[in-house]
């Protein structure tokens, strides 16, 4: 692979991060005659969006197959079940509205359950104090004992 492609997608993931930042950031949108090649692509494009892009070489290894993992799963495809979402929403949630941080950061399963509840406290189904509380109350449930 040529540096060329290499310095491509640097600048590509530059531009990404100087529009979606992990940390918001204020400042102007530039106008229509400032916006660069790069810039564009990064405005178009979402992370899970790769068909066609050059990569770079990574490792490839097995992961270790996780319950929690299983058990999002499950939950979510109840929620579907039951009417509170459906497919296309979810993949929308979860891989175009996330952005590239969490995208990247993020496990496969963990993205499903940000969607989750997203889609349960956006859609009025709990409040967000409740799905806090439940949170801590799971927690609680499964803390080592002192």
């Amino acid at each position: 692979m040529s540096s060329t492609t290499r310095e491509e997608i640097l600048r590509h993931l530059t531009a990404v991060a100087e529009l979606q930042p992990p940390v918001q950031k204020t400042g102007k949108a530039p106008y229509p005659t400032e916006i660069t090649h790069e810039l564009f692509r990064a405005y178009t494009r979402s992370p899970h969006d790769v068909g066609g892009e050059h990569d770079i070489p990574c490792d490839w290894s097995e992961e270790e197959h996780e319950a929690w993992g299983s058990r999002a799963y499950v939950t979510t495809e109840c929620l579907a079940w039951r009417g509170v979402w459906c497919a296309e929403e979810r993949r929308r949630m979860q891989n175009v509205d996330v952005g590239t941080t969490q995208y990247l950061g993020l496990p496969y399963y963990g993205r499903w359950l940000l969607s989750a509840a997203r889609v349960l406290v956006d859609g009025h189904h709990v409040t967000l104090t409740e799905l806090i509380n439940k949170i801590d109350e799971v927690k609680k449930r499964h803390e080592p004992a002192r």
